[in-house]
């Protein structure tokens, strides 16, 4: 994807295998993610929009168009990025005021981190039917400048980690009750759980404090106690479990690299150096079986195509 932040960017759409472009066409706003949504559209967030473009939609791969979304205005503050369990969208929602488009909790989280402000109005998450895109539900949470979200093994809970105050938050999905809240390191991003459902993983990547974060935080999915802090690049703001269960995948926003940990140990594997130094901000994993046949079996929301080492479906290699 292209543009700066005011103008809404190209979106490219490549041959996996030849690496060559197959379309360009425009979406109405300029791209931050995309993920799979039930195996069969792209759930598409946006830094900004055009006037008649929407926020958070869900695109057909196979025709290109978009199918349906929503605007900010039609959520009462500013979105940020999106995630799903497979059957609602989860949108992380930002008070309205503080800079423009999606930067207002960016910029706010600044302020609090540079000691301008000490309060800011609440964040929150909305819950949207994707059938209807009305609102079912909404949760507050602790902290501001909520970055991410990922569910527990049985979609029972969310984890929200909030870069401004340097925490996560678990939260029941059905009640909105707040099961606990931890710290983190500094400036959290991704998040993760672990195959047995056990631990969750927190990229600390710095997020709105000068971006020097370098270390992932490991604590207990049940309680928020913490386990572990492992030193990871700079600017770590992914984090996935890969789809055997084994390891974690980290990427570094600032290093060209991509961090491999040993889910069990919570030891450094590896190191990848990526092509041409650039710096990733997303991981999918695509699964090529003996035939030749493709199918994605993990991206940054979820595994997908009936892989998921969480229900004793992992790949074997």
């Amino acid at each position: 994807m292209s543009g700066r932040l005011n103008v809404p960017a190209t979106l490219i759409k490549w041959d996996a295998l030849s690496l060559q472009p197959v379309k360009m066409f425009t979406i109405g706003g300029r791209l931050h993610h995309l993920q799979i949504f039930q195996d069969k559209y792209m759930l598409v967030d946006t830094f900004s929009r055009d006037d008649d473009g929407l926020d958070v939609f869900l695109l057909d791969p196979q025709t290109d168009k978009v199918i349906g979304g929503v605007r900010d205005e039609d959520l009462g503050g500013q979105s940020y990025t999106a995630f799903t369990d497979d059957e609602f969208i989860y949108i992380l929602m930002q008070p309205h005021g503080y800079g423009p488009m999606s930067l207002s909790g960016y910029v706010a989280a600044n302020l609090v981190n540079y000691g301008k402000a000490t309060a800011l109005r609440p964040f929150w998450v909305t819950k949207i039917d994707p059938d209807t895109w009305e609102v079912v539900q909404e949760y507050p949470y602790p902290g501001y400048r909520g970055d991410w979200i990922c569910f527990d093994t049985d979609k029972k809970n969310m984890f929200i980690p909030s870069a401004a105050t340097s925490n996560v938050s678990k939260v029941n999905l059905s009640t909105g009750e707040i099961v606990w809240t931890n710290p983190t390191g500094i400036g959290p991003y991704g998040c993760n759980v672990s195959a047995d459902g056990s631990q969750l993983w927190v990229a600390d990547k710095g997020e709105a404090n000068g971006f020097f974060g370098r270390t992932v935080t490991v604590l207990k999915t049940d309680t928020g106690q913490g386990v572990d802090t492992i030193p990871s690049g700079y600017m770590i703001d992914h984090v996935l479990l890969s789809p055997n269960g084994k390891e974690f995948w980290a990427t570094s926003n600032a290093e060209g690299k991509l961090y491999v940990f040993d889910a069990a140990k919570r030891d450094l594997i590896k190191k990848i150096e990526i092509p041409g130094g650039g710096d990733a901000h997303g991981l999918p994993w695509v699964y090529y079986d003996q035939s030749g046949k493709s199918m994605v079996a993990r991206d940054q929301g979820g595994f997908r195509n009936g892989i998921n080492p969480r229900l004793g479906k992992g790949l074997d290699y």
